[in-house]
């Protein structure tokens, strides 16, 4: 076996078809149904299921694309530290939330990129669960999250605690104001968005249930369509302080359940890290130290 044979299987998984991989891999099908014999022999189980129309994954097959991820992260890995050995330099791909993404990746790119003008950092802003998903998968090397996370397979740093505000146009004076609207609309991200989920819980939990979702895919969108009197919205404090302060908006402040969120940063556990991705934690680790 070698990492060859572990690519053709992927492309196997992946495409679910023999030809299609051999096709994706540059070789023949004959050589393609070959590796995978050899690969089915040498891990004494069968790694796919065979059908006329599509092959898909075995159990055994399941746990063996599990570890091929690592295995070719780890392969890469190897390459960028070996290749850049007297430097830490290369690339880190950070996730964050929407509002991590307006308030603290400025601050980020300047602290590190000055201690670390070598490595290049690239942020992707997403939905909490998919940036979960991203650094399992290797698709991200760290991420910025809202807590808790309860995942084995990743690490976390607390990073702040943050409070979250009701946001409303200047025409409510008071809570009251905003839970008697008719009809309350709320200005939120799509599914999946935390601060949508605590909007919902503090109405749950002040007894409303009917009201209309008003779905906007940025935080511009959204605090413009608040401060038109649209509907209302929940973000953090500190965002409006510093960004939106001049914005004409009412901010209510809520219960701390509902109202504290706590932001982790999270990366894979039991993985060797590359020197830039240890460079990024310890520049964390030292800042709650400090």
């Amino acid at each position: 076996m070698n990492t060859n044979d572990l690519k053709i299987f992927e492309a196997v998984a992946y495409h679910g078809s023999f030809t299609k991989a051999a096709e994706a891999t540059f070789t023949v099908q004959s050589n393609v149904t070959a590796r995978i014999k050899s690969l089915e022999e040498e891990f004494g189980a069968d790694l796919f299921v065979r059908s006329s129309r599509k092959v898909t994954l075995t159990t055994a097959g399941e746990t063996l694309i599990h570890y091929c991820k690592q295995i070719g992260h780890l392969v890469d890995e190897a390459k960028k530290e070996i290749k850049k050995a007297n430097q830490i330099s290369g690339e880190l791909k950070i996730g964050c939330i929407e509002t991590t993404m307006a308030l603290k990746v400025p601050e980020i790119l300047n602290r590190f990129t000055t201690a670390y003008p070598d490595i290049e950092l690239e942020f992707k802003s997403a939905m909490r669960g998919g940036l979960i998903n991203d650094v399992i998968n290797y698709k991200l090397d760290a991420a910025f999250v809202s807590g808790p996370i309860n995942s084995p397979e990743l690490e976390q740093i607390y990073i702040k605690e943050e409070q979250l505000v009701i946001l409303s146009s200047l025409k409510n004076k008071s809570l009251k104001d905003v839970l008697v609207a008719q009809p309350l609309k709320i200005i939120v991200f799509d599914q999946g968005c935390i601060f949508r989920g605590r909007l919902e819980a503090w109405l749950s939990a002040n007894g409303i249930i009917n009201y209309k979702a008003i779905i906007v895919n940025s935080l511009e969108g959204i605090i413009n369509f608040v401060e038109a009197g649209l509907g209302i919205s929940i973000l953090p404090a500190e965002l409006i302080t510093e960004h939106y302060a001049s914005r004409r908006l009412n901010t209510f402040t809520i219960g701390k359940e509902t109202g504290t969120m706590s932001t982790l940063l999270v990366y894979r556990k039991n993985v060797p890290q590359s020197r830039a991705l240890r460079a990024f934690i310890e520049l964390y680790r030292a800042e709650l130290i400090s």
